[in-house]
């Protein structure tokens, strides 16, 4: 079947190099390419790498309060200069 395809400059690159190294046709290339990647199962993939590291909390510390922790030093970080919370009324100017 005859088709129009439009390429990514990168991948048009890709394929015309694995052609002119191999001596195949481009047409030859890009369909076992395709049909390799719609047939590919999920094992011949490359295994996902997750690096972890030590963020480091340190033993002892109970974060049962960390909510309360963060909740407070939001308050803090939106209060006007008279203390109050930005959106909170005072007192006196409640009607």
């Amino acid at each position: 079947m005859r088709t129009t395809l439009t390429l990514d400059d990168d991948l048009a690159m890709a394929l015309q190099e694995i052609a002119r190294a191999t001596g195949r046709p481009f047409k030859s290339v890009v369909n076992a390419c395709l049909r390799k990647g719609l047939t590919a199962t999920p094992e011949a993939r490359a295994p996902i790498v997750v690096r972890t590291f030590n963020s480091g909390l340190r033993e002892g510390i109970d974060l049962t309060k960390a909510l309360d922790l963060v909740a407070d030093m939001d308050d803090e970080h939106f209060r006007d200069v008279t203390g109050r919370l930005l959106g909170e009324a005072a007192v006196d100017d409640r009607p």
